[in-house]
């Protein structure tokens, strides 16, 4: 599995990592199969980074999407904004798999995203980290989330992101507004992320 807090800096960071990778390892285990993709299945892969979904699945026909240049992809590429469009057809895809992406999104440009992903695939497994969790994900700093803009910088610098961004984590009514039904993805009796699963028609969560 790849460094999670590759970017990241410190020893929180860099005791988080191997935890935070088996967690991601589970959670794809337990609801990528619920896509049901087929034999030969083309998949999208909205904010690859580096190598993405190809790390867990590599014998699927992955094209790798970002905002940044990636040299290295292992795959076929393309750098664009799926916020301002994508170059494919709609339907093109039998799956568009989007994990921890849209809580980087501005708020404004979340609706044109999801319309985006909706668009070119025919089915779409999104996953972004739950605003309800205590924990903040990027910095690894408690309640970090549910502070202001301006309480949440300062105390950013203390955190493992390294630099300053402006996350904003979803609630389930926001998730559930843009993708469809989400199921929880939960430690003991909180829910840690959103992971929505959808059918192009209907925009059902499948369940197993």
């Amino acid at each position: 599995m790849p460094d999670v807090y590759s970017t990241a800096h410190g020893p929180l960071a860099r005791f988080a990592s191997p935890l935070a990778a088996r967690a991601r390892a589970r959670r794809h285990e337990h609801f990528f199969a619920l896509t049901r993709l087929p034999v030969g299945a083309r998949v999208l892969d909205v904010g690859c980074g580096q190598i993405g979904l190809r790390a867990l699945e590599p014998g699927l026909d992955i094209t790798g999407v970002d905002l940044a240049a990636r040299p290295d992809y292992p795959g076929p590429f393309v750098q664009a904004d799926a916020s301002e469009g994508l170059p494919f057809a709609d339907g093109e895809f039998e799956l568009v798999y989007c994990s921890s992406v849209i809580e980087h999104v501005p708020p404004a440009r979340r609706a044109a995203f999801a319309r985006e992903i909706r668009r070119v695939g025919r089915g779409w497994f999104v996953q972004t980290p739950a605003w309800s969790f205590p924990l903040e994900p990027h910095a690894l700093l408690p309640f970090a989330h549910w502070l202001p803009v301006g309480l949440r910088r300062p105390y950013w610098e203390f955190g493992a992101a390294g630099e300053w961004e402006e996350i904003s984590l979803l609630k389930r009514i926001e998730v559930e507004a843009l993708f469809g039904p989400a199921l929880p993805e939960r430690i003991g009796p909180l829910t840690k992320s959103w992971v929505c699963v959808g059918l192009a028609s209907g925009c059902e969560t499948r369940r197993v």
